[in-house]
């Protein structure tokens, strides 16, 4: 149910929920360590993507940083969903748990020291188990009125955040208003009586470089910010040491007291104003629309509305207009004083759990707490549980659902009701079975039906929904033989699980779990401030002891083998329904789902299928497939697990060359501020053959699947091990990636190496290969439009890219035999490139060089032949439009992204000034956009970069047509000139340190560092201190600089401003539904809902019914406005009583909106712009017209970063 304000670009959480997991929206999508994914649901999972005050996602500027969580750490154990949907919505339910007795809590070293009113704060823990490299302190506290809190005093942060989760969500929605908690959600963020105006909270967050979001779950709902730590810049590494109590901090200098206060406001007193509820309801509402073809969310809620309707969790979760307006207004409902009841039933501050994080003493964060959240009103509302009733009963359970998706997808979902293990934190004993059922090596299921072709992966896991209810949830991907034999791979399933039946629980698997998961957390690495206090917050709902808040949830402490017989029989065939999800089979879906309306067939299990079903669980070894079998012991668990720590006065910046010859390139760094026993190597076999054409792509692409294809039972138990590896390509040539324990490290190189050298290609599985990557691709045009937008920007703006239509056009036509052919040519001749980086010495480096080297044994290729990354350059003056119609025949969202091309990316001056413009116009451009014209749930806005090609963009995804989004977006930046010209001295250079901070934040972890030198090493700029020198040429721009830049590069009106914008069409438009409708009350509904969302965006409530009537008896048509046109006028002066003038300029603005909204897509509106915007018909043709730019160049010549020993 996410987020208030809707999708922004940037660094935000939400990509969709696949690519907030870390799932690929293409075709192999991994899932690796179901476990951990099932641990993270508290804050991703049965809830929409979250939207965010940053730019979500902005591949130019954001560097992929690891996110180790701070929730379970895990064991790869629970094997890879594959896939795209994943139903791990259904074990998404963000759990909170039980009340907490005080025998749960580790009270040694408790004392009550007295607040600010007199009044004892209950200390409940003043130690906190740890990670070995945590330098924070910690300190849980209990306020009067029973909130409960964390405080975290964190020296070396730059960032400061808190986060408060309340023990209530979705799950308490009213049954005939779902979507409510959502909502209210929503509606908190819309002003407070102590801050009332709509934006003060999140103006002062932009101003400290901060950002706020909120997500709602099925029974929490967890807001939380970021801000900067302090006004002043970071502290030196040197200066870390943890502080108790050191002198208070002045609250004018913290931006972190300020955010608080206005944070505390929302449970204390906030608003609910009235002229915001309509707003923020279409919010929901185009948030909710967003995922209307997402077979995430479709699938999601098909399994929901298929269980026991006595139990919350077939609720609709997001809500929409209609169940949050007009249906609670038919019934004579209002709808504020319900939100507001709501409110005051469900949020109370014993059900609150605050996580506070610093750079202030825990002595200091104690005293702004109880000072700022002891208001919050306690109502002792007991925690929400649901232990009384199940989600799957006897008439739920023995049930096939046969689903269609919108995606080309084939799997089945095995869903088993399962104990709720809140309680048996210490031995979890579902991540034993997890562990086993979602193998992936010799022995397993998944190695079983995928030797038989009937699979190509598989995930498990145990997922708490609620207190009191959890699902094992088994997910697996078939191919197109795994579809006609479904039957046999349950089987295949119950057979394994006999297996497990047949010893008692194995204890030397437990203790391989327990050990991995001890080194897992023992090097755990700081997330960002904001992960972390999220995650908290809603750690702290569950009965954990308070000094195991880190840990309780990532270490296996006990062995408990009567818990995991208990779990064991729950798997059992009376005991569980399958979902089986295919565009092909059976072909007969006689239903559709009320809320996506997904089609679907359910019947009953057949006698004899439960017959079979149950022979298989009870199955002797002799009775069963050999092929079946536990797993052999894990070699890759890594021993050497030393770390040489040398500590110095800065980490460098820079890697070194350590070799450098017209052969290799080696660069390496030695870990010098993570102090992790972990490597990352990233290899580069350049090469100019793998992407020349689209047919070249499409062989790489299958080559590389294959690969991975051949290795998934060797890799998988380096992966449970924490060492993994992948294989990719891109315009430079083949990439390896491997990252984890530095231990087994080479170990695992070489036989991908080998792997890579030797591939066989099998017949069989080069047929299902290439089936699973023809079917991602065509499932990645069936996207969201905002997703897919960006491969045809980059396609227009880079010189050899190619789209996923070239692809398929080759991909059905090539062999097995050309693969074979294809791949000795790309390693016969290559340039390697090797960064090495972490717990390794140089030597290690080196040796991994020669590995490599030795192993494919290359030639070397000459330097005129290595592959040049270019960009197009865009003329002066230039207005061009490319337009694209969607594949999705359901989806009705148009997308735009609007491009002003500024130069060469290695420009530092230019750098600086499209990143402060972007700064400065972010919140605008939102506000404008996305909450004054509700043009749509997703806006984004920022600098992008596409290799060298440098710009400023804004992509907006609406049901309004792209021309007329073209409009908005030129009368926003019209305007955006006189915000800069008008904005006060003191607010500037407030935005420009803001930003300064952003590019001198502290990098997290040892990935995140890896990211950043890899990144400048693949673009060939080696301009490893980039964000040193952006900060630098910030900081001397001045007001004047920027206005220059805007009425240079960005204003409308600039006759040497160049610009392209992509058009994204959707084929089912409102205004084809409206001409396909012969009920002129049909159209009357349409109409009346267009015209309501634009007067919203003027602040205008509307009476539908008053303004139906109005519309009502008039010929509506879209080929003549005049009697809507008239409609409307009489309506705004009548009925909205508005002056005649206000209500015609209403009017004459609406008709364009109105049009944007239900109007054709080939309708063309008129932009402010005075050229004429040239249509991009033949791509090819229009590059072969422009000029291409240079090739990125090192900024410094290697030899500067040369540090070569001499041969002996």
């Amino acid at each position: 149910m996410i987020t208030r304000r809707g999708l922004r670009a940037g660094c935000g959480r939400d990509r969709d929920i696949i690519g907030r997991l870390g799932y690929s929206t293409k075709h192999t999508v991994k899932f690796g360590r179901l476990e951990n994914l099932c641990s993270r649901v508290v804050q991703t999972l049965d809830f929409p993507p979250r939207a965010s005050k940053r730019r979500l996602f902005n591949p130019t500027w954001r560097s992929r940083q690891s996110s180790e969580a701070v929730t379970p750490a895990s064991s790869a154990s629970t094997s890879r969903l594959l896939r795209y949907h994943t139903n791990l919505l259904t074990r998404s339910t963000f759990t909170t748990t039980g009340r907490i007795s005080r025998s749960d809590i580790d009270m040694s070293g408790s004392s009550e020291p007295l607040n600010s009113l007199g009044m004892p704060v209950e200390r409940v823990a003043d130690t906190m188990e740890k990670p070995l490299l945590d330098n924070r302190a910690y300190r849980v506290i209990r306020l009067q009125n029973q909130l409960e809190a964390l405080l975290i005093h964190d020296p070396d942060t730059d960032k400061a955040s808190a986060s408060l989760d309340v023990n209530v969500g979705s799950f308490s929605d009213a049954d005939d208003m779902p979507g409510m908690a959502h909502a209210v959600e929503h509606l908190l963020f819309m002003g407070t009586e102590k801050y009332p105006a709509e934006n003060a909270y999140n103006q002062y967050l932009t101003a400290h470089s901060g950002y706020s979001n909120a997500y709602t779950a099925s029974t929490s709902t967890n807001y939380y910010f970021e801000v900067a730590a302090s006004n002043s810049p970071s502290p030196s590494r040197t200066s870390s040491q943890i502080n108790l109590s050191s002198q208070p901090t002045s609250k004018t200098d913290s931006p972190l007291y300020g955010a608080l206060d206005r944070f505390a406001q929302f449970f204390i007193k906030p608003l609910f104003l009235e002229d915001t509820v309509d707003r923020e309801l279409r919010a929901v509402d185009s948030e909710n629309k967003k995922n209307l073809q997402s077979d995430t969310w479709r699938l999601h809620q098909l399994n929901k509305s298929l269980s026991n309707p006595k139990h919350p969790y077939c609720h609709f979760s997001t809500g929409n207009y209609k169940t949050l307006h007009d249906e609670p207004l038919a019934r004579g409902v209002k709808i504020r004083d319900e939100f507001i009841k709501f409110y005051e039933k469900h949020y109370s501050a014993n059900r609150m759990k605050l996580v506070v994080l610093g750079r202030e003493s825990l002595n200091e964060l104690e005293h702004w707490v109880e000072e700022l959240f002891s208001d919050v009103k306690n109502k002792d509302l007991p925690q929400n549980r649901w232990d009384n009733v199940q989600p799957l009963t006897e008439q739920e359970l023995g049930m096939q659902i046969f689903a269609k998706p919108v995606f080309h997808m084939r799997t089945l979902d095995l869903y088993f009701p399962y104990p709720d293990e809140e309680m048996l934190y210490d031995s979890q004993p579902g991540r034993y079975l997890s562990h086993l059922i979602g193998h992936e090596g010799p022995g397993s299921i998944l190695a079983f039906i995928k030797g038989r072709g009937w699979a190509n992966g598989l995930g498990a896991g145990v997922s708490p929904l609620c207190p009191g209810s959890a699902f094992f949830s088994i997910s697996i991907r078939l191919t197109e033989d795994g579809l006609k034999h479904y039957e046999e791979v349950v089987e295949t399933v119950f057979q394994y699980i006999s297996v497990l039946k047949d010893k008692p629980p194995q204890e030397w698997i437990f203790e391989e779990m327990k050990q991995m998961s001890e080194v897992n957390f023992k090097f755990r690495q700081k997330s960002p401030a904001s992960k972390t206090t999220s995650a908290l917050a809603n750690v702290m709902q569950r009965p954990l002891p308070r000094d195991h808040l880190l840990s309780g949830l990532s270490l296996l402490r006990k062995f408990h083998p009567q818990g995991i017989l208990r779990g064991l029989s729950h798997l059992r065939p009376e005991n569980f329904r399958l979902m089986l999800v295919s565009q092909e089979f059976p072909g007969d879906w006689d239903q559709k789902e009320k809320w996506y309306g997904t089609e679907y067939k359910c019947v009953k299990m057949s006698d004899d299928l439960m017959n079979r079903l149950r022979k298989a669980a009870s199955a002797s070894p002799g009775n069963r497939p050999p092929g079946l079998h536990l797993p052999v012991r894990n070699e890759f668990i890594p021993s050497r697990l030393e770390v040489e720590r040398k500590d110095v006065s800065e980490p460098a910046k820079v890697p070194k060359l350590i070799r450098n010859d017209d052969r290799v390139r080696t660069w390496y760094k030695k870990d010098d501020q993570f102090w992790v026993p972990k490597a990352n190597l990233k290899l580069l076999l350049r090469s100019p053959l793998v992407i020349t054409t689209p047919r070249s792509a499409g062989l790489t692409q299958l080559y590389q699947a294959l690969v991975k294809d051949a290795l998934v039972e060797y890799a998988y138990a380096a992966e449970i091990a924490g060492l993994e590896y992948e294989v990719t390509s891109t315009s430079s040539g083949l990439h390896i990636t491997l990252s984890g324990y530095n231990d087994k490290m080479a170990v695992l190189l070489e036989k991908v190496l080998v792997q890579m050298r030797d591939l066989e290609v099998n017949p069989e599985r080069f047929r299902i290969v290439k089936e699973r990557l023809i079917r991602g691709h065509k499932n990645a045009e069936l996207q969201q439009p905002y997703h897919q937008v960006g491969v045809y920007t980059r396609w227009l703006t880079i010189e050899q890219v190619w789209i996923t239509e070239q692809l398929l056009a080759e991909l059905p036509d090539i062999a097995e035999e050309d693969v074979r052919a294809f791949f000795p040519q790309i390693l016969r001749q290559l340039h390697i490139e090797v960064l090495a980086h972490g717990n390794l010495y140089r030597e290690d480096a080196l040796r991994f060089t020669e590995v490599v080297e030795n192993t494919l044994r290359p030639r070397k290729l000459p330097l005129d032949q290595w592959p040049v990354k270019r960009s197009m350059i865009f003329p002066p003056g230039c207005n061009y439009i490319y337009k694209r119609e969607l594949k999705d025949p359901a989806n009705v969202n148009h997308c735009i992204e609007y491009l002003l091309y500024v130069g060469n990316s290695q420009d530092r001056h230019l750098r600086a000034k499209v990143l402060l413009l972007g700064q400065i116009a972010d919140e605008p451009c939102f506000d404008q956009l996305r909450t004054k014209e509700q043009l749509g749930y997703v806006v984004f806005s920022g600098a992008t970069v596409h290799n060298t090609w440098l710009g400023y963009h804004v992509l907006v995804q609406s049901e309004r047509t792209p021309e007329y989004l073209e409009t908005r977006i030129e009368s926003f930046l019209n305007g955006l000139g006189n915000i800069i010209r008008k904005m006060p001295d003191d607010k500037f250079e407030k935005l420009k340190n803001s930003l300064i901070n952003k590019r001198l934040e502290r990098l997290k972890n040892l990935s995140s560092e890896c990211n950043r030198f890899s990144t400048h090493i693949l673009n060939e700029g080696y301009d490893f201190e980039q964000a040193d020198h952006d900060a630098a040429h910030l900081e001397p721009l001045t007001k004047e600089d920027i206005i220059k830049f805007f009425e240079r590069f960005i204003c409308p009106n600039s006759e040497r401003r160049a610009k392209l914008s992509v058009h994204l069409l959707a084929q089912n438009t409102a205004s084809s539904i409206i001409e396909n409708i012969s009920s002129e009350e049909d159209k009357n509904t349409i109409l009346t809902k267009a015209l309501s969302k634009i007067f919203a965006a003027h602040n205008i409530s509307t009476d539908s019914e008053k303004l139906a009537t109005r519309l009502r008896g008039r010929r509506l048509s879209l080929s003549d406005s005049a009697p809507i046109s008239e409609a409307a006028a009489t309506y705004l002066t009548m009925d909205a009583s508005l002056p005649a003038d206000k209500a015609r300029e209403i009017v004459q603005q609406g008709l364009v909106a109105l049009g944007g909204s239900i109007e054709r897509k080939g309708e063309n509106y008129k932009a402010t712009t005075s050229r004429a915007p040239v249509i991009i018909e033949d791509v090819h043709a229009w590059k072969a017209g422009l000029k291409v730019d240079v090739a990125a160049q090192p900024v410094r010549p290697l030899s500067d970063f040369e540090d070569i020993e001499p041969k002996l």
